[in-house]
């Protein structure tokens, strides 16, 4: 299909290096930074359907839920105040990730993901000792601040320090940190519903300091990149750091094109305007539509609301707590195949794959739930073995998008974009991001209350224009090194004619030497 575009073996580079004890540690702490995210999604699923939190913050949601069991099952949870408790967080993040552009750029990576921890921390604390809805909400204020600083700096981190080759499988680690976030959170929600006493959801909401500290513990032993480091003129620092990364002495290649790089991105002055310049046209497409993609294949409905979901479906609430940590079992390791794939079959196959298992998985939930449920939303008697249909089916759903959209979201953008708007276009990347969870978030229950079962053919909808969208305008970045990025869009039958002819006088692509490195990610 004309849609691959790709170097050929004797056009592109191959840096000497291994995959160093050193790296691969880095990588691994690095990646927790994505636990804070994961186990906030996880986390307040699951609060909002425990009866001392409702009874306490959302006294009219919880009336509704224990008014007569047999009305409108679509609808007993949809309430502002609820939903404005949830995406609050989103809307927080995605400031914060304007911001951490700054500082990822001129106070490097590193520091960005210690903010992001002690912002987290403060949020946790707060949220934990919360006495008021207010309380609730400027807490969540603060996670978010906190989730937009790691999750701007955390990818980036990643897809500089690893070599090349590696380079799929260490960045997925920030995913499968966020999918252990997630099924830690729904293990401890399951537990703490059961306190006597009806306090378990503040240990729910106060245990986000514990991975908020291991982020900032973390961030405080890392080493920077060495982009970063010659980005800021610490330039034999980074050249000895780049020798510790890739285990050898011969790093001079790698190392003139990274500078080349920095030199390049020091000419531009204004990053975000240069985004809009034609050149940079493939890399914006994708810092906007890949996120906003991501948050459109339905995915965070399913994880935010799993429990209250299954709730609706009939489950009771310890039953439906226990089916969320199901899905998230299955979540981790569907992640794990992402980590042996990513750099064996490439980013499309997944992408492809997951997208056709998901489409087809919310056709039968559509089906199962309208089935049963109807318009009028009451489903009357539900037996076991259609409760147990309709979580076998998410499941798979989960798993189709935790080796593909889930990792690759954050993946690929992330590897695509030259040193000289690096910074600028991850922000892109996670305020769409967030911009579209936040809005999720905040219609979800709104809409599952008047689309009903429809809701999922809603998503479905877009799970085809995505996976229409992949197949014929994201080139494989499979095995390319970042300075060589920019070849992937000259032999791609459609970005060629926006890159097509240009030197690059920003350092993008200068044939002969390797000045390509601002094409690196």
């Amino acid at each position: 299909m004309p849609a691959v575009g790709g170097i050929g073996p004797g056009t592109g580079k191959e840096y000497p290096g291994n995959l160093t004890l050193f790296v691969t540690v880095t990588c691994i702490v690095a990646a927790t930074g994505g636990l804070i995210f994961g186990y906030d999604i996880g986390i307040s699923g699951g609060v909002t359907t425990m009866t001392p939190f409702l009874q306490k913050f959302f006294r009219k949601v919880w009336e509704k839920k224990e008014a007569d069991k047999s009305t409108n099952q679509y609808c007993q949870y949809d309430s502002p105040t609820l939903t404005m408790f949830t995406s609050s967080l989103y809307l927080a993040a995605l400031l914060a990730s304007l911001v951490a552009s700054t500082v990822t750029r001129k106070l490097g990576r590193k520091l960005s993901m210690l903010l992001g921890g002690l912002l987290f921390f403060a949020g946790a604390l707060i949220n934990g000792f919360a006495k008021a809805v207010w309380m609730l909400i400027v807490g969540r204020m603060l996670l978010g601040f906190g989730v937009g600083f790691a999750n701007q700096s955390v990818p980036l981190y990643l897809s500089e320090m690893a070599p090349y080759r590696y380079r799929g499988a260490l960045n997925i680690g920030f995913q499968l940190s966020i999918t252990v976030g997630i099924l830690i959170a729904n293990v401890l929600n399951y537990f703490f519903a059961k306190i006597k006493g009806g306090w378990g959801w503040r240990l729910s909401l106060g245990g986000a300091m514990v991975p908020a500290l291991i982020i900032t513990v973390g961030s405080l032993f890392l080493p920077d990149t060495p982009n970063s480091m010659i980005e800021r003129g610490q330039t034999e620092e980074a050249r000895e750091k780049l020798r510790r990364i890739r285990g050898i002495d011969d790093v001079d290649e790698e190392f003139r094109d990274l500078v080349a790089a920095s030199d390049a991105s020091k000419l531009v002055e204004h990053p975000w305007r240069n985004l809009l310049q034609r050149k940079y046209r493939p890399h914006l497409t994708m810092a906007i539509l890949i996120p906003f993609f991501q948050q459109l294949t339905g995915i965070n409905v399913i994880m935010f609301y799993a429990p209250v979901l299954f709730n609706t479906i009939g489950f009771g609430d310890d039953a439906s707590l226990m089916s969320a940590v199901i899905t998230g079992v299955v979540n981790v390791a569907a992640t794990l195949v992402s980590i042996y794939g990513v750099d064996k079959w490439g980013r499309r196959f997944l992408f492809l794959e997951g997208g056709t298992q998901m489409l087809i998985c919310q056709a039968v939930v559509a089906a199962c739930i309208g089935a049963k449920f109807g318009v009028n939303g009451n489903p009357g008697d539900l037996p076991k073995w259609y409760a147990i249909v309709v979580v076998l089916f998410i499941c798979i759903y989960v798993s189709g998008f935790a080796w593909s959209w889930g990792p690759l979201g954050w993946l690929v953008p992330s590897e695509i974009f030259p040193l000289e708007i690096r910074s600028a276009a991850q922000s892109i990347n996670v305020s769409v991001n967030m911009l579209f969870t936040f809005a999720v978030a905040q219609v979800f229950l709104s809409m599952l209350c008047h689309l009903k079962f429809g809701l999922f053919l809603f998503f479905a909808f877009f799970v085809v224009l995505m996976s229409i969208f992949i197949y014929f305008f994201l080139p494989e970045t499979k095995g390319i090194p970042i300075e060589e990025m920019n070849q992937v869009w000259k032999s791609h039958w459609y970005w060629s004619r926006f890159v097509e002819g240009l030197d690059y006088p920003n350092g993008g692509v200068e044939m002969g030497k390797g000045g390509q490195g601002s094409k690196n990610v």
